[in-house]
């Protein structure tokens, strides 16, 4: 072994010193608060679930109170020990489908145009005015359903047929509401697939529309599903606008022009008023607020499962 050789060999230990990981400060201190902020919001999960059961389990154990009826009955007032969640469960699948039938469409074609045939700089232009949308606070929106949508469903069907309070208007509103968040995730999810599949459908031929609705779009499913169903879930959870133009009483109806209280509706309207602890009106907010989460977590793990299930991987 040469003299040269020796001495590298001396000098290895010292150069894979230099290559382990070092100790850094501000890199243990990042990470540790990312790791507490993960920590505090499980915990603050599991502290509002607690808190949903806990309460429940106070009013099914109620007099009068058992799940059969809860689920099967079409009168709610708890006041008078009538429990049936039905009408508020109908007026809020009533007015989320309302506003799905708005968002869902316009919201996907806005993102198909957005991430196949605007210009960059049109569209750089026009996504930050439809994002604009989604800060506007719904309590606004929900003063818009009632001075300027009712009045024209009334003026349209006619002021005999369209009560002032109907979840029509409010379903309608919602949907505007929720359009910039189908979209701005459903034109993500667009733009995400590889350019070079939409080359090689312009390579044997396909327009531009047929490239996009037949190549693109479900290349692009599993985002633009997730994106649908976050909505849907933002459509049940919404409350200002409901609690403004749906109406304020729990009534078993399909009828849209006419008003009917919502899950939510129901929670602001009695968390807003003069009511005892352990009573069954004050009870009752946590168990509708329980079936309220049941249904949106089942949403989400429908989402995760469509995502997985039908997600493109791009190498």
């Amino acid at each position: 072994m040469t003299s040269i050789a020796r001495e590298n060999l001396f000098k290895a230990p010292s150069r894979m010193e230099f290559l382990k990981k070092r100790f850094r400060k501000l890199e243990f201190g990042i990470q540790a608060f990312l790791f507490f902020c993960g920590f505090v919001s499980i915990l603050t999960t599991i502290g509002i679930v607690f808190e949903l059961g806990k309460e429940s389990l106070l009013f099914f154990q109620t007099p009068g109170v058992n799940l059969v009826e809860f689920f099967t009955t079409t009168t709610w007032q708890p006041s008078i020990g009538q429990y049936g969640v039905l009408p508020l469960v109908t007026s809020t699948l009533m007015t989320s489908t309302f506003a799905m039938l708005i968002a869902l469409p316009l919201g996907l074609a806005a993102a198909i145009y957005l991430s196949e045939y605007a210009d960059p700089k049109v569209r750089k232009v026009l996504k930050p005015i439809l994002e604009i949308l989604a800060g506007i606070p719904t309590v606004v929106y929900g003063y818009f359903a009632l001075t300027f949508m009712t009045p024209l469903l009334r003026g349209i069907f006619g002021q005999q047929t369209v009560q002032i309070y109907n979840t029509l208007s409010a379903g309608l509103v919602m949907g505007i509401m929720i359009l910039p968040l189908v979209a701005s995730m459903s034109e993500d999810a667009l733009r995400a697939v590889p350019r070079a599949l939409r080359e090689a459908a312009y390579g044997v031929g396909a327009t531009k529309l047929e490239t996009s609705i037949q190549v693109v779009l479900p290349a692009a499913l599993s985002g633009i599903v997730a994106a649908f169903i976050i909505g849907i879930s933002r459509a049940v959870g919404e409350t200002m606008i409901v609690a403004v133009a749906a109406g304020a009483g729990p009534k078993f109806t399909f009828n849209p022009f006419e008003g009917a209280e919502t899950m939510t509706g129901y929670i602001a309207r009695i968390s807003g008023g003069d009511l005892s602890y352990d009573t069954p009106d004050y009870n009752s907010i946590f168990a509708i607020g329980l079936l309220l989460f049941v249904i949106t977590l089942g949403l989400n793990i429908i989402s995760r499962t469509i995502s997985r299930r039908f997600r493109e991987v791009y190498e």
